[in-house]
Protein backbone atom coordinates (compact mmCIF):
# COMPACT_ATOMS: atom_id res chain seq x y z
CA UNK A 1 0.00 0.00 0.00
CA UNK A 2 1.48 3.62 -0.81
CA UNK A 3 2.43 5.43 2.11
CA UNK A 4 -0.26 8.70 1.21
CA UNK A 5 -3.07 5.85 1.70
CA UNK A 6 -2.02 5.54 5.23
CA UNK A 7 -3.33 7.30 8.06
CA UNK A 8 -2.55 7.31 11.19
CA UNK A 9 -5.05 8.48 13.67
CA UNK A 10 -3.40 9.50 17.19
CA UNK A 11 -3.90 9.33 20.91
CA UNK A 12 -3.77 13.30 22.83
CA UNK A 13 -5.18 11.94 26.04
CA UNK A 14 -1.22 12.36 26.95
CA UNK A 15 -0.77 15.82 25.94
CA UNK A 16 0.72 18.13 28.74
CA UNK A 17 1.30 21.68 29.10
CA UNK A 18 4.49 22.55 30.91
CA UNK A 19 6.25 25.73 30.68
CA UNK A 20 3.41 27.42 29.14
CA UNK A 21 4.10 24.73 26.27
CA UNK A 22 1.65 22.60 24.46
CA UNK A 23 3.10 19.27 24.63
CA UNK A 24 1.66 16.12 22.27
CA UNK A 25 4.32 13.13 22.68
CA UNK A 26 2.57 10.92 20.97
CA UNK A 27 2.08 13.07 17.96
CA UNK A 28 5.72 13.93 17.64
CA UNK A 29 7.03 10.46 18.32
CA UNK A 30 5.20 9.14 15.80
CA UNK A 31 6.47 12.14 13.54
CA UNK A 32 10.18 11.60 14.89
CA UNK A 33 10.60 7.55 14.72
CA UNK A 34 8.69 8.00 10.82
CA UNK A 35 11.29 10.91 9.66
CA UNK A 36 14.06 9.04 11.42
CA UNK A 37 15.07 11.82 13.78
CA UNK A 38 13.47 9.67 17.12
CA UNK A 39 16.06 9.34 19.94
CA UNK A 40 16.50 5.33 20.16
CA UNK A 41 18.96 5.49 22.93
CA UNK A 42 16.37 7.77 24.91
CA UNK A 43 13.43 6.20 23.44
CA UNK A 44 11.58 9.22 23.34
CA UNK A 45 13.22 12.92 21.83
CA UNK A 46 14.82 13.97 19.16
CA UNK A 47 18.67 12.25 18.10
CA UNK A 48 21.79 14.59 18.77
CA UNK A 49 19.51 16.03 21.56
CA UNK A 50 21.38 18.93 24.65
CA UNK A 51 19.65 19.86 27.22
CA UNK A 52 20.98 23.43 28.49
CA UNK A 53 17.81 24.63 28.78
CA UNK A 54 16.63 22.53 31.19
CA UNK A 55 19.81 22.20 33.33
CA UNK A 56 19.47 26.30 33.72
CA UNK A 57 15.82 25.87 34.80
CA UNK A 58 17.12 23.62 37.22
CA UNK A 59 19.53 25.81 38.49
CA UNK A 60 16.46 28.46 39.15
CA UNK A 61 14.87 26.13 40.62
CA UNK A 62 12.54 24.90 38.13
CA UNK A 63 10.41 21.90 37.53
CA UNK A 64 12.49 19.90 35.68
CA UNK A 65 10.91 16.23 36.09
CA UNK A 66 9.36 16.36 32.66
CA UNK A 67 12.63 16.75 30.43
CA UNK A 68 12.50 18.77 27.06
CA UNK A 69 15.15 18.83 25.26
CA UNK A 70 16.58 21.91 23.27
CA UNK A 71 15.81 20.64 19.84
CA UNK A 72 12.61 19.55 21.32
CA UNK A 73 11.42 22.99 22.63
CA UNK A 74 11.33 24.29 18.92
CA UNK A 75 8.46 21.70 18.30
CA UNK A 76 6.35 22.82 21.07
CA UNK A 77 7.16 26.20 20.24
CA UNK A 78 5.67 26.04 16.80
CA UNK A 79 2.40 24.34 17.55
CA UNK A 80 1.68 26.61 20.77
CA UNK A 81 2.51 30.17 19.05
CA UNK A 82 -0.05 28.29 16.14
CA UNK A 83 -2.97 27.32 18.65
CA UNK A 84 -2.82 30.64 20.32
CA UNK A 85 -3.76 32.21 16.99
CA UNK A 86 -6.38 29.75 16.82
CA UNK A 87 -5.07 27.08 14.48
CA UNK A 88 -6.10 23.39 15.18
CA UNK A 89 -3.97 20.44 16.02
CA UNK A 90 -5.10 18.82 12.66
CA UNK A 91 -3.97 21.34 10.70
CA UNK A 92 -0.77 21.77 12.88
CA UNK A 93 0.25 18.29 13.35
CA UNK A 94 -0.55 18.19 9.26
CA UNK A 95 2.36 20.83 8.52
CA UNK A 96 4.59 19.56 11.28
CA UNK A 97 4.50 16.00 8.97
CA UNK A 98 5.26 18.03 6.11
CA UNK A 99 7.97 20.08 7.05
CA UNK A 100 9.76 16.53 8.24
CA UNK A 101 9.18 14.89 4.75
CA UNK A 102 5.75 12.73 5.64
CA UNK A 103 3.54 11.25 3.24
CA UNK A 104 0.91 9.89 5.54
CA UNK A 105 -1.44 11.75 7.05
CA UNK A 106 -1.19 11.73 10.67
CA UNK A 107 -4.54 13.00 12.64
CA UNK A 108 -4.95 13.78 16.01
CA UNK A 109 -8.63 12.12 17.29
CA UNK A 110 -9.77 14.94 18.11
CA UNK A 111 -9.03 19.22 18.52
CA UNK A 112 -10.48 18.92 22.15
CA UNK A 113 -8.84 18.62 25.24
CA UNK A 114 -9.00 14.63 26.74
CA UNK A 115 -7.05 13.89 29.84
CA UNK A 116 -5.78 10.65 30.78
CA UNK A 117 -6.12 10.56 34.83
CA UNK A 118 -4.82 7.68 36.92
CA UNK A 119 -6.11 7.03 40.12
CA UNK A 120 -3.43 5.50 42.32
CA UNK A 121 -2.30 4.30 45.62
CA UNK A 122 -0.16 7.56 45.33
CA UNK A 123 -3.36 9.87 44.30
CA UNK A 124 -5.06 11.37 41.23
CA UNK A 125 -2.57 11.65 38.53
CA UNK A 126 -2.44 12.98 35.05
CA UNK A 127 -0.93 10.48 32.39
CA UNK A 128 2.57 12.07 32.16
CA UNK A 129 2.82 12.12 36.11
CA UNK A 130 2.05 8.42 36.29
CA UNK A 131 3.98 7.46 33.45
CA UNK A 132 7.00 10.20 33.74
CA UNK A 133 7.48 11.16 36.65
CA UNK A 134 6.24 8.27 39.03
CA UNK A 135 7.76 6.07 36.28
CA UNK A 136 4.52 3.79 36.28
CA UNK A 137 5.62 2.32 39.35
CA UNK A 138 2.72 3.13 41.50
CA UNK A 139 -0.16 0.74 41.52
CA UNK A 140 -3.19 2.24 39.42
CA UNK A 141 -6.88 1.70 40.79
CA UNK A 142 -8.69 2.67 37.77
CA UNK A 143 -7.98 5.02 34.32
CA UNK A 144 -10.56 7.59 33.09
CA UNK A 145 -10.63 9.84 30.41
CA UNK A 146 -11.64 13.36 30.95
CA UNK A 147 -13.58 16.25 28.50
CA UNK A 148 -16.26 16.66 26.34
CA UNK A 149 -14.51 15.65 23.32
CA UNK A 150 -15.79 14.83 19.48
CA UNK A 151 -13.64 13.33 16.80
CA UNK A 152 -12.86 15.78 14.23
CA UNK A 153 -14.49 15.28 10.66
CA UNK A 154 -11.13 14.21 8.81
CA UNK A 155 -10.84 11.27 11.39
CA UNK A 156 -14.72 10.44 10.98
CA UNK A 157 -14.15 10.44 7.46
CA UNK A 158 -11.44 8.13 7.61
CA UNK A 159 -13.00 5.87 9.70
CA UNK A 160 -15.87 5.12 8.39
CA UNK A 161 -13.94 4.84 4.23
CA UNK A 162 -10.94 2.58 5.55
CA UNK A 163 -10.81 -0.26 3.69
CA UNK A 164 -8.85 -1.82 7.20
CA UNK A 165 -8.62 -0.37 10.98
CA UNK A 166 -5.61 -1.46 12.20
CA UNK A 167 -4.76 -0.90 16.07
CA UNK A 168 -1.17 -0.73 16.31
CA UNK A 169 0.84 -2.58 19.77
CA UNK A 170 -0.36 0.20 21.56
CA UNK A 171 -0.96 -0.29 25.11
CA UNK A 172 -4.81 -0.74 25.17
CA UNK A 173 -6.07 1.15 28.80
CA UNK A 174 -3.38 4.04 28.06
CA UNK A 175 -3.33 4.45 24.74
CA UNK A 176 -6.14 2.63 22.62
CA UNK A 177 -8.52 3.84 25.31
CA UNK A 178 -8.44 7.02 25.20
CA UNK A 179 -9.47 7.39 21.16
CA UNK A 180 -12.23 5.06 22.06
CA UNK A 181 -13.25 7.41 24.76
CA UNK A 182 -13.72 10.37 22.24
CA UNK A 183 -17.30 10.93 21.27
CA UNK A 184 -18.25 8.46 18.15
CA UNK A 185 -15.06 6.65 17.80
CA UNK A 186 -16.32 3.67 19.44
CA UNK A 187 -19.71 3.97 17.76
CA UNK A 188 -17.91 3.56 14.10
CA UNK A 189 -15.68 0.83 14.57
CA UNK A 190 -17.64 -1.80 16.22
CA UNK A 191 -20.22 -0.93 13.48
CA UNK A 192 -17.57 -1.84 11.18
CA UNK A 193 -15.96 -4.21 13.11
CA UNK A 194 -15.27 -6.82 10.85
CA UNK A 195 -12.54 -4.61 8.92
CA UNK A 196 -10.57 -4.04 12.29
CA UNK A 197 -7.36 -6.02 13.42
CA UNK A 198 -5.57 -5.19 16.19
CA UNK A 199 -1.61 -6.15 17.26
CA UNK A 200 -1.16 -7.54 20.77
CA UNK A 201 1.62 -5.05 22.76
CA UNK A 202 1.63 -8.45 24.72
CA UNK A 203 4.11 -11.01 24.13
CA UNK A 204 4.40 -14.31 26.64
CA UNK A 205 2.34 -11.92 28.82
CA UNK A 206 4.97 -9.18 29.07
CA UNK A 207 4.77 -5.88 27.64
CA UNK A 208 7.66 -4.63 25.24
CA UNK A 209 7.82 -1.47 26.58
CA UNK A 210 6.15 0.54 29.14
CA UNK A 211 3.67 -0.80 31.91
CA UNK A 212 0.73 -2.63 29.54
CA UNK A 213 1.01 -5.96 31.45
CA UNK A 214 0.59 -5.00 35.05
CA UNK A 215 -1.49 -1.79 34.36
CA UNK A 216 -4.02 -5.06 32.92
CA UNK A 217 -3.58 -6.76 35.70
CA UNK A 218 -3.67 -4.44 38.38
CA UNK A 219 -7.61 -3.22 36.81
CA UNK A 220 -8.65 -6.83 36.85
CA UNK A 221 -8.11 -7.34 33.16
CA UNK A 222 -5.76 -11.01 32.25
CA UNK A 223 -2.42 -10.09 31.24
CA UNK A 224 -1.64 -11.99 27.84
CA UNK A 225 -2.81 -12.37 24.70
CA UNK A 226 -6.14 -13.33 25.52
CA UNK A 227 -6.93 -10.53 27.74
CA UNK A 228 -6.32 -8.42 24.90
CA UNK A 229 -8.83 -10.09 22.53
CA UNK A 230 -11.30 -9.67 25.35
CA UNK A 231 -10.23 -6.20 25.94
CA UNK A 232 -10.72 -5.66 22.47
CA UNK A 233 -13.61 -7.89 21.00
CA UNK A 234 -16.54 -5.40 20.86
CA UNK A 235 -14.56 -3.68 18.24
CA UNK A 236 -12.22 -6.00 16.81
CA UNK A 237 -12.50 -9.14 14.71
CA UNK A 238 -8.49 -10.79 14.23
CA UNK A 239 -5.93 -9.85 16.82
CA UNK A 240 -2.23 -10.89 15.46
CA UNK A 241 -0.41 -12.26 18.73
CA UNK A 242 3.01 -13.46 18.26
CA UNK A 243 4.48 -16.97 17.96
CA UNK A 244 5.17 -17.18 21.16
CA UNK A 245 1.73 -16.98 22.22
CA UNK A 246 0.67 -19.64 19.52
CA UNK A 247 -0.29 -21.76 22.56
CA UNK A 248 -3.18 -18.88 23.26
CA UNK A 249 -4.51 -19.13 19.54
CA UNK A 250 -7.44 -21.21 20.54
CA UNK A 251 -8.62 -19.03 23.22
CA UNK A 252 -7.91 -15.47 21.40
CA UNK A 253 -10.17 -17.14 18.53
CA UNK A 254 -13.00 -17.90 20.99
CA UNK A 255 -12.60 -14.35 22.35
CA UNK A 256 -12.80 -11.91 18.85
CA UNK A 257 -13.38 -14.58 16.57
CA UNK A 258 -9.75 -14.89 14.29
CA UNK A 259 -6.48 -14.60 15.19
CA UNK A 260 -3.31 -14.89 13.13
CA UNK A 261 0.39 -15.97 14.44
CA UNK A 262 3.20 -14.43 13.27
CA UNK A 263 6.75 -12.45 14.79
CA UNK A 264 5.12 -9.12 16.15
CA UNK A 265 8.21 -7.76 17.47
CA UNK A 266 9.69 -5.83 14.88
CA UNK A 267 13.13 -6.43 15.52
CA UNK A 268 14.30 -6.22 11.60
CA UNK A 269 13.11 -5.47 8.34
CA UNK A 270 12.07 -8.81 7.64
CA UNK A 271 9.99 -9.19 10.78
CA UNK A 272 8.74 -5.88 9.79
CA UNK A 273 7.64 -6.92 6.59
CA UNK A 274 6.11 -10.03 7.70
CA UNK A 275 4.09 -8.16 10.38
CA UNK A 276 2.74 -5.60 7.64
CA UNK A 277 1.77 -8.42 5.47
CA UNK A 278 0.13 -9.89 8.27
CA UNK A 279 -2.25 -6.82 8.84
CA UNK A 280 -3.30 -6.98 5.24
CA UNK A 281 -0.90 -4.03 4.05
Amino acid sequence: MPTSEIVAIVNVGDDVEMHGLTICPDIDTIIYTLSGLHNDELGWGLRGETWRTMDALAELGGDTWFRLGDLDLATHLYRTARLRRGDTKTAITADLARQRGLALRILPVTNDPLATMIDSDVGRLSFQEYFVRERHGVPARAVTYEGDANLTPEVREVLETAERIIIAPSNPILSIAPLLAVSGVRDIIVRRREVVSAISPLIGGRAVKGPADHLMNELGYRPDAVGVASYYAPFCSTLVIDRADEHLAHDVREACGSVVVCGTLMSDPSQAAELVAAVGL
